[in-house]
């Protein structure tokens, strides 16, 4: 992948999707489209309190639904389940909505509710089995997912001491993390004997953490590293030996490589890992910054990497940046969405 991404790249604007009528907060690829002659799908969510979807439509991108009728207040996260028939909506309404995509239609199958306030975030697990939830109430919930679109509550986690920002499953353990204006980042998991979910660890600035609020997390594809991001200009890229888990060795706790500083003067918002190892990241000056692993002259082996700026897009959009994804089937497509509005979708293109 480091030969590929040597000389001259430029991220390219193919599309700017415009609709929404309020800031646009997050957006998520629909995992199952994109590939074997099905287009590419893209819902977005807004401060204008509805959820648009998106197709490819060859060239162009057409908005296919307009999900309006459920929630009251902004919706602020969505997430589509690992089949990618069901979309999770959070919403500031104190509420989080199922939608199942049945024909072109989508339909509002389930209402969750039980956060005293602001939903944040949320999150599937990879089996499509769990969800998580996070608010400003402070709290972490687990809901499984039962048949006939019926969600129970599983287990209320109380641990951070401030609003819970995100919340994202490991991408093949049921390990869930979550990240918090008290400036860390949690990690829990299920405690088999009493079925009961507990904090494993907390990545605080006394361990290299943060000082201050961590908006957002994403792992890369081996799911053995994790990259945070953080009101206090910096990402931070993590490792965990988290194949021992797959064997049943215990918990193998994450520990802090480097830090990425310097590049963000202001707020980074979001960050996302590519399969193909580009860390895109989003922040309130307005720009995208593309990071990749420093190859060159690594003398102290694996054990010590860091990262290099691969690319810095100066007013990727006119506000701030809130969300970067990059397409899980297309490696070099990238959706961003901001304060201003709109949703991008990049192309990482050679230039020749």
């Amino acid at each position: 992948m480091g030969e590929a991404l040597e000389g001259n790249l430029e991220l390219k604007e193919i599309q700017r999707l415009e609709g929404h009528s309020d800031r646009v907060w997050s957006i998520a690829w629909n995992p199952v489209a994109g590939a074997s002659g099905v287009p590419a799908m893209l819902a977005s969510c807004s401060g204008d309190k509805t959820v648009r979807v998106w197709r490819e439509s060859g060239r162009d991108w057409d908005c296919v639904a307009v999900l309006d009728e459920q929630h009251t207040r902004t919706v602020r996260s969505c997430a589509w389940s690992p089949c990618g028939k069901l979309l999770a909506t959070a919403s500031f309404d104190a509420t989080a909505a199922i939608w199942e995509h049945a024909g072109g239609d989508f339909d509002c199958v389930s209402t969750l509710e039980g956060h005293e306030n602001e939903v944040k975030s949320i999150s599937w697990n990879a089996s499509g089995s769990l969800l998580a939830t996070c608010s400003r109430d402070k709290s972490v919930w687990i809901w499984e997912v039962l048949p006939g679109n019926e969600f129970e509550c599983v287990s209320v986690l109380q641990g951070h001491t401030q609003d819970v920002k995100m919340v994202q499953w490991h991408p093949y353990l049921d390990i869930l993390f979550s990240c918090s204006y008290d400036n860390t980042v949690k990690v829990w998991v299920e405690d088999i004997d009493s079925d009961d979910w507990h904090c494993v660890q907390t990545l605080g600035e006394s361990n290299n953490g943060h000082s201050s609020t961590v908006w957002a997390l994403s792992f890369n594809s081996a799911g053995d590293e994790m990259v945070t991001c953080s009101d206090d200009l910096t990402s931070k890229i993590w490792r965990s030996e988290s194949q021992k888990q797959q064997v049943g060795d215990g918990y193998a706790p994450w520990k802090h490589l480097c830090t990425l500083t310097g590049y963000h003067d202001r707020t980074i918002f979001s960050v996302h890992w590519s399969r193909d190892g580009i860390i895109a990241s989003g922040a309130a000056d307005d720009a995208i910054r593309l990071f990749v692993e420093n190859k060159d002259g690594q003398v102290d082996g694996p054990s010590s990497p860091s990262y290099k700026l691969l690319l810095k897009k100066e007013k990727a959009h006119d506000m701030d940046v809130n969300s970067v994804q990059w397409s899980s089937k297309e490696t070099r497509l990238l959706a961003s969405a901001s304060d201003d509005g709109a949703i991008k979708i990049w192309k990482l293109e050679s230039i020749s």
